[in-house]
């Protein structure tokens, strides 16, 4: 994981390519681009494997219990730092946060944890791996609601946020339960990155991230739609990890780009590019991998993003890469 987040510096050769891809009634390219959603989850290949387990104490397809609509229901907004259980406070020093929420019946006492996160950890979600058999590089990039009894007060309190943010009634509840599964079964993979033309307020959005954060704003804001009223008495900040770029190029999906003889170049830069960030690394060649990723984003001002299943071209720019922990109000 800390070698994941220290990776947030990067990437390579320059290459100009551009291809109008989602665009508007009048042939526009659309910033940023949408979000991809499916019918259904797929299965996930048996090639990705998880260090830790997905929602070992939870439903993994992220089913949540019916409750009376008489019930009222409190909700919390949770947050801690990324692999609390592990490195304790350590990536909060840095504001790299997990956000959830919780609730609590009123009627049965139970209390609920509900967040979306990767089902293969945060690396494979944002770099691909290395196989022999494949002329493409292979991502195990999937990211899921959990959602499951209880809420681990000291989990969230010790190094993080558990605040009380509303209440809504059991039948409110009920139908955000059946958009949860409908949002969980249609928007399947993680997306780490937002891109951005400059750190400025009036920036342009390229691509917007796909992550836990993004997951508990959509919760707030079908909350509201659904008539609740949310309010905090503390800031209500957020990680977000940025690149900074000028106007990306599209390059193609895998079928366009691996395994065809006229694209044997841009092909080879896409998997030496990703090389950097392959998992399983030494110390030295972790070093090493930084300094090449240190030459392709900073010195080269090259990176290449995979979004929607297809790959672009970015040309970055100062400050390149950015972690921030910013206010994101309540709807």
């Amino acid at each position: 994981m800390i070698r994941t987040v220290i990776l947030v510096c990067f990437l390579l050769q320059l290459l100009t390519r551009a291809f109008v891809h989602s665009q508007d009634r009048n042939g526009r390219q659309v910033w940023p681009v949408p979000y991809r959603r499916f019918d259904r989850r797929p299965e996930a290949d048996s090639y990705c494997q998880a260090l830790y387990p997905f929602c070992p104490t939870g439903d993994p397809d992220g089913r949540i219990p019916y409750v009376r609509d008489s019930d009222i229901i409190s909700v919390f907004r949770l947050q801690t730092p990324v692999w609390e259980f592990k490195y304790g406070d350590l990536l909060g020093k840095f504001h790299i946060m997990h956000d959830a929420i919780g609730f609590s019946s009123t009627e049965t006492g139970k209390n609920y944890t509900m967040e979306w996160y990767e089902l293969f950890q945060l690396g494979n979600c944002t770099f691909p791996h290395e196989r022999s058999d494949k002329d493409a590089p292979f991502w195990c990039n999937q990211g899921a609601a959990c959602f499951f009894e209880g809420i681990d007060d000291m989990h969230w309190k010790q190094n993080g946020t558990l605040e009380k943010v509303g209440e809504i009634s059991g039948e409110q509840f009920n139908e955000m339960a059946r958009w949860v599964q409908e949002d969980n079964e249609t928007g399947i993979y993680y997306e780490t990155w937002t891109v951005r033309s400059d750190p400025g307020p009036n920036s342009t959005v390229w691509f917007e991230s796909y992550d836990c954060s993004q997951f508990v704003h959509r919760t707030y804001r079908k909350l509201v739609e659904l008539g609740a009223k949310l309010s905090s008495k503390t800031q209500t900040n957020y990680t977000k990890i940025y690149l900074y770029s000028g106007e990306p190029s599209y390059l193609g999906d895998d079928n366009a780009i691996f395994g065809q003889p006229s694209m044997k170049t841009l092909a080879t830069d896409i998997k030496k590019f990703y090389h950097s960030f392959r998992p399983h690394q030494s110390v030295i060649e972790i070093i090493l991998s930084l300094l090449e990723a240190y030459e392709k984003v900073v010195l080269e001002k090259s990176f290449y993003l995979y979004y929607n299943f297809e790959y672009w071209y970015l040309p970055m720019k100062p400050p390149y890469v950015q972690i921030t922990y910013e206010e994101v109000p309540l709807p």
